[in-house]
């Protein structure tokens, strides 16, 4: 903020009244005068930073109010107090209520009176520009926000995008395509699968890549909540329908009207909760606690489980209606342990995307690494396997290959076991041309010609080593 002190325009034909008002004001401001309008006007084109401006009424040539009017346009918030004798007030009367005078000060004026409504003028000013420029500042912050945002989504698109859910094995590529049929549909879907597998991921390449991409997508885990509190987060609640219920709630289903809800873990879903979530699914409604009436929203729904639920409605754990009207259409996920043939690919992928976040730079996942990591269960599934990649990243040095002594003790003592295979040299060699002969049918797609390319071997010797190792 400038430290100059605020400048006023005086204009008045009588150079006496002139001198009194720039001794009056001139302690305090930045004082400059005229006694004829085209010279204040002239003034005003060259000191644009004018904030306020006495006018003597009567003048010869152009009054008080023509010369108002002959500034309006081009200083719109110039602060204008008219100086004017009693016998004048009527005819000022059409330029207040027009607004285009902020005061008026009868002559002979008030030394005090004039000081407070000349402060009282530039604090309007003041005020009205700081406005301005908060206006454009915001103009500017929400332009900025609305960049901001449409990159995040892109980067949210292309962060779910199918070709980000990592693995060529035949048992995730029949899962996908089944995604691909349902992707541009309203088609309620239910995936199901193994802790880790990847459900929410699937959930999110459905949303973001379907119709409903711009819309939200939102995502609750039902097995986090007791009844009524899922309730509330999903259907919302009125304030005071209930003891604590404080404030009020829209809900999920609401939140995300016109988008997506994710419901994960449903085959944890409180029975009460899955009455009212078989009642949207029929109907599109929703009654938050304490309505009288519904509202119908429009919400795509897609939901998740890792439990058996066929099972669940045999054992009077699930309701039978609710599971058909969420089975419509199923995707399974395979556990990793059947498709380890994508354990090297997505191994690599989390090294590479944690060292994209630009922390630390490392080798490559050491031969005997990978196949510790192979011959591991994985009970936790991609999950699982993304965590053992980034304990072992962040244990490792910069520019060092991964280890199997970065693993867990567990996988590392098997991988010590089978480093040299039977124990002889040519076993350690076997082991470690297996996972060459891995990692080259990992890059090119499976392609046997282009691996045995790259191995600098014919493509029959590459068929007799995969016939060999058991590589398939």
């Amino acid at each position: 903020m400038s430290d100059s002190p605020p400048s006023i325009l005086v204009l008045d034909d009588e150079p006496s009244s002139v001198n009194l008002l720039r001794i009056t004001l001139g302690m305090d401001y930045d004082v400059h005068t005229a006694t004829d309008g085209p010279s204040a006007l002239a003034l005003l084109a060259e000191k644009p930073d004018i904030a306020l401006a006495l006018i003597d009424q009567r003048m010869p040539g152009m009054s008080g109010t023509e010369f108002i009017q002959r500034t309006i346009e081009p200083h719109p918030h110039l602060v204008r107090i008219i100086l004017t004798g009693y016998t004048d007030v009527d005819s000022l009367i059409d330029a207040i209520n027009a607004g285009s005078v902020y005061r008026y000060v009868t002559k002979p004026w008030n030394k005090d009176e004039l000081l407070m409504t000349v402060r009282q003028g530039l604090e309007v000013h003041r005020l009205e520009t700081d406005n301005i420029r908060l206006q454009a500042e915001l103009r500017e912050a929400n332009s900025l926000l609305r960049r901001e945002n449409a990159q995040l989504r892109r980067e949210v698109q292309g962060r779910y995008a199918f070709d980000e859910i990592i693995g060529k094995s035949q048992a995730l590529q029949r899962a996908l395509s089944l995604v691909e049929k349902v992707v541009d549909s309203d088609t309620t879907v239910l995936v199901t699968g193994e802790t880790g597998t990847g459900k929410e991921l699937i959930a999110r390449a459905l949303h973001f890549n379907g119709p409903r991409a711009n819309q939200a997508f939102l995502s609750i885990n039902c097995a986090d909540f007791t009844a009524e509190m899922l309730g509330s987060e999903l259907f919302g609640h009125k304030r005071g329908a209930f003891t604590g219920a404080i404030e009020e709630r829209r809900g999920l289903f609401k939140a995300a009207d016109g988008g997506t809800v994710f419901l994960d873990e449903i085959g944890d879903c409180p029975e009460g909760v899955q009455t009212r979530l078989l009642r949207f699914l029929d109907s599109g409604e929703i009654r938050r606690v304490g309505d009288d009436s519904p509202t119908r929203v429009d919400v795509r729904v897609i939901a998740a489980t890792n439990r058996n639920l066929e099972e669940d409605v045999k054992a009077g754990r699930f309701r039978k209606d609710l599971f058909f009207r969420l089975n419509v259409f199923t995707v399974p996920l395979p556990p990793l342990r059947e498709r380890l043939e994508d354990v090297p690919i997505l191994a690599e992928h989390t090294l590479r995307r944690l060292e994209a976040a630009g922390r630390k730079q490392v080798g490559r996942l050491a031969p005997a690494t990978m196949a510790a990591l192979r011959s591991h269960a994985f009970a936790g599934n991609v999950r699982e396997l993304a965590n053992l990649i980034e304990r072992a990243y962040t244990l490792a040095e910069p520019g060092a290959d991964i280890t199997p002594d970065l693993l867990p003790e567990a996988l590392s003592g098997a991988a010590a076991a089978n480093d040299t295979g039977d124990g002889t040299l040519r076993g350690a060699m076997e082991l470690y041309e297996a996972e060459l002969i891995r990692a080259a049918l990992g890059r090119n797609d499976g392609n046997q010609t282009r691996s045995a390319t790259d191995l600098g071997i014919s493509r029959r010797a590459l068929i007799d080593k995969l016939q060999k190792y058991g590589i398939r």
